[in-house]
């Protein structure tokens, strides 16, 4: 019998916390869908032969498939449709949170054609990984070991995906992460309220549960060299380090107490949960907050201020229409009271006799031609110089790759902004020495540094198993 398709035009919101309580906790913000209405959001999808949504996913999940199973609701139809996401797909209740579905699957979806809001491919992605989290207990099955042993470098979702893709075909991985957490940016870079650590927890326990090892507090290219872990036995490596190092203006004022890069802020937060008040790890929560930027870390470091009892502004130098942050996260950052300052730069930050920020001196922007980016550039109004009262200023303007494994490395090529050259397979001027993610492309999202990560395992299977 046909099941009766959902002609719906608008996707089934997302239940949340109300702005004026989640802006006060660091609870997660978005509640997931209910079996109810996951069915109903599926029974939207019209199981395209062609499947768009598909190549629309950097890791190329079967979207209609595993939506085709959330449709029929049951237990066993659940479990089907997590089988067929974790085909392609280590992280699925990572990426169901904070991958950009509406630039990838979401925007290849068939209903835009019909003017209509496109599936809530993401979100049933999240509810099946939770669903299957919460009721689902499975033993993991060791496959036979091959012989060979990977070092992969980095515990982000590029390294855990190039592991756990490598675990699966009998390799004995060794992952070093350099912080004393393993995660990466999921855990250091990702607010709780947007991406539970204890859901990156159990991803991690998972890959331990294949036989992955991980070992922390280990900072290649100082602990250990990448030559070292050759000598040590290791075949081939792959470098998913990431970009951690944060960029500045070079402004007046950026040495002041008070000044942090949003990577500093966040991680402190996160990682350290300074945010508790029971750590050693301090935090300056302050009373007026200036995020300068306009991308998901500008977003994250916001509303993470915010919650710590700041008056929080964005500083961004072009209009609402060119924020690179996902729409989403904007959305929930003005209804959390966050005030955005468009068409405004900081020219230099301000201090006072004890070297404390006290204010922000900030130039209003116009927008002029386009520059190579598409996006029209932003250009000075003369005279329009004003300041801004602050005792907290945020920088979150990008972050580049470190240098210290290519300083440690002869050979390992690297383009003018510290990034690995890489193939498409993740392989690089080294032989048996591949990278991906961040370290290669800079930062960019979750989603991509796990396809990196992908196809570096395969590359690197291909190597030494011949296949």
């Amino acid at each position: 019998m046909a099941v009766k398709l959902n002609t719906n035009p608008k996707k089934n919101p997302m239940p949340t916390q109300e702005a004026d309580v989640r802006a006060t906790n660091f609870k997660e913000v978005t509640l997931g869908y209910t079996l109810e209405i996951a069915q109903d959001e599926a029974l939207r999808c019209m199981h395209c032969v062609n499947k768009p949504c598909v190549s629309g996913c950097p890791v190329h999940i079967n979207i209609p498939e595993f939506i085709q199973h959330v449709k029929e609701g049951t237990p066993e139809g659940l479990e089907e449709a997590y089988k067929v996401i974790s085909e392609s797909s280590s992280l699925p209740a990572v990426c169901g949170r904070v991958c950009p579905q509406e630039t990838q699957c979401e925007s290849k979806c068939t209903l835009l054609r019909m003017k209509k809001e496109p599936v809530g491919i993401g979100r049933l992605e999240r509810f099946v990984a939770d669903y299957h989290n919460a009721n689902v207990k499975t033993k993991v099955e060791v496959p036979a070991s091959n012989g060979h042993k990977v070092a992969v470098i980095g515990s982000g979702p590029s390294g855990l995906t190039c592991a756990g893709d490598l675990a699966k075909k009998g390799f004995k991985v060794s992952i070093f992460e350099a912080l004393h957490t393993a995660g990466g940016v999921l855990v250091y870079g990702i607010p709780e309220f947007r991406l539970p650590k204890s859901i990156v927890q159990k991803e991690i326990d998972n890959l331990k549960a294949l036989g992955v090892d991980v070992e922390t507090n280990i900072v290649i290219g100082k602990t250990l060299t990448i030559d070292e872990l050759f000598e040590d036995g290791y075949e081939a490596i792959y470098i998913g380090s990431g970009a951690g190092l944060p960029r500045f203006m070079n402004i007046p004022g950026e040495g002041l107490k008070g000044v942090f890069s949003a990577n500093e802020f966040l991680t402190r937060i996160n990682l350290m949960k300074a945010y508790t008040g029971k750590t050693d790890t301090p935090i300056e929560k302050g009373k007026k907050a200036i995020v300068v930027g306009g991308g998901n870390v500008a977003m994250d470091a916001a509303r993470c201020a915010r919650r710590l009892g700041a008056e929080v502004h964005i500083v961004y130098r072009r209009t609402e229409a060119e924020l690179p942050a996902r729409k989403e996260e904007v959305e929930h950052a003005m209804e959390e009271g966050i005030i955005f300052d468009f068409l405004t730069n900081p020219t230099q930050i301000l201090g006072d006799d004890k070297g404390n920020v006290n204010g922000i001196e900030v130039i209003s922007m116009e927008l002029g031609e386009a520059d190579a980016s598409g996006r029209r550039r932003p250009v000075e109004v003369k005279g329009s110089e004003h300041v801004i009262d602050a005792d907290v200023v945020i920088m979150a303007l990008g972050t580049s790759p470190n240098p210290l494994i290519k300083s440690t490395t002869e050979g390992l090529e690297t383009n003018p902004h510290g990034c690995i050259i890489a193939d498409e397979n993740g392989q690089t001027s080294l032989k048996h020495i591949y990278a991906g993610g961040d370290a290669v492309t800079g930062a960019a999202t979750v989603i991509l540094a796990m396809g990196a990560g992908k196809k570096a395992a395969a590359a690197i299977s291909k190597d030494l198993l011949g296949e």
